[in-house]
């Protein structure tokens, strides 16, 4: 059991992005687990690790034998080195990561002060250049460990300041305060473009006015909330026309996605030392998946019946004019989800440690592309060109209707 659940950490651990390295300090109590995974962090050659622990406190069962300090501690592991121990791992069931070539030593319990202390502070160089992984290992059977950590991931700039954001995420400041600053230039060409066309304006424009506003918002705090955490290591608190069937799933999806968020962000925050971390990740990805997937079905439906009510209500011509504006709306609305959920995911995965921020880059990108479409296509203007009908256009259109090739 013990064997599948390091496996099964390992290979998760291949999936994951970095972390952000802020200074934590968890608390572990009572803990049987074979490994924890604390940071996963990018260095560069400048690169420190500093770990103290205090309070440390080991039990075992009743007919246990009295465990091996040497037989629990702390160490790195590098990516490239991630397959070598796996093969170790599976060659031999009693092997322990400890004892193995491919791992950066770093210290363990038989380097802490005599009891009551029982600590241990140390800060390590880190020389080599590469993404590596944190980890506490117990590989003692039916033994629980209980102690307070505090772990100090950074690298040093060139001025000798400390950079707690990984070597993939150290661009993320500069790239949100760029993309702020474009939303903020959409939102004054949008509020002009609403004045210039103040007879066709009406409260969904504003609303849309509102949401640029926001995500430019949201865009400032996230730069100034890494600008932060890059500069000090800890965060703050800145982190802050439809049918019934319709309305009924926006009011469970929404809650939905936004709980999901809420629980990604409290699970990012806490750190991966957390046990289930990692399943619980996979968890609120999938749901977020489901819920935007979910989101789709009411402009399925919408168009739908519109379809069937434009046959019979006299207004053809217009009726097509909005089919096609629904269809081409469905369509930008798949292709921004499917980018922004599975291509930058892959991007995240496959990128090597130094170009994490190149993800993040896309996932901004697309949304302001997608904002653009969507903005283009929903414009306040006199003479609409999915609303301009002439007489002659109503026959084609009513025959156009009737034709069930018309789909999405």
């Amino acid at each position: 059991m013990a064997k599948t659940a390091v496996i099964l950490l390992l290979f998760l651990l291949s999936i994951l992005s970095s972390t952000t390295a802020e200074i934590k300090s968890p608390t572990i109590k009572s803990d049987s687990r074979p490994m924890i995974l604390f940071e996963k962090f990018g260095f560069t050659h400048t690169g420190h690790v500093s770990i103290s622990v205090s309070s440390v406190s080991v039990s075992s069962s009743a007919n246990a034998p009295i465990p091996s300090p040497s037989r629990l501690g702390f160490f790195l592991l590098s990516e490239e080195s991630l397959l070598q121990v796996l093969l170790e791992i599976q060659q031999n069931s009693h092997f322990c990561v400890l004892d193995s070539h491919y791992i950066q030593h770093l210290f363990t319990f038989s380097d802490l002060s005599p009891p009551p202390l029982s600590r241990f502070n140390r800060s390590y160089p880190v020389s080599s250049p590469n993404e590596y992984s944190l980890f506490f290992s117990n590989c003692a059977p039916e033994t629980r460990v209980s102690m307070d950590v505090r772990t100090e991931i950074y690298n040093l700039d060139w001025d000798g300041s400390k950079d707690y954001l990984s070597a993939g995420q150290t661009q993320l400041p500069s790239l949100y305060t760029v993309f702020s600053v474009l939303y903020l230039a959409f939102l004054a060409y949008w509020i002009f473009l609403c004045y210039t066309n103040r007879r066709s304006v009406h409260r969904i424009h504003l609303l849309m006015a509102g949401l640029l506003l926001f995500k430019a918002l949201n865009l400032i705090c996230a730069a100034e909330d890494k600008h932060y955490v890059k500069v000090t290591g800890t965060p703050h608190g800145w982190d802050p026309f439809l049918q019934e069937r319709e309305k009924k799933v926006l009011m469970i999806v929404i809650p939905l996605q936004v709980i999901a968020n809420i629980a990604s962000v409290v699970i990012g925050e806490t750190g991966p030392f957390i046990k289930d971390w990692a399943t619980w990740n996979q968890v609120f990805l999938l749901v977020d998946i489901i819920c935007c997937c979910a989101i789709i079905f009411p402009i399925v439906w919408s168009i739908r019946s519109l379809r069937e009510t434009s046959k019979t209500d006299g207004k053809a011509a217009r009726n097509l004019a909005k089919l096609t504006l629904f269809r081409q709306f469905y369509i930008v609305v798949i292709g921004f989800l499917y980018f922004t959920r599975i291509v930058v995911f892959a991007l995240r995965t496959i990128a090597a440690y130094r170009y994490q921020w190149v993800s993040n880059a896309a996932e901004e990108t697309a949304s302001l592309a997608f904002y653009l479409v969507i903005f283009y296509m929903f414009r306040p203007v006199e003479k609409n060109e999915y609303f301009i009908l002439e007489e002659e256009d109503e026959e084609a259109a009513e025959l156009a209707l009737r034709d069930e090739d018309f789909e999405l």
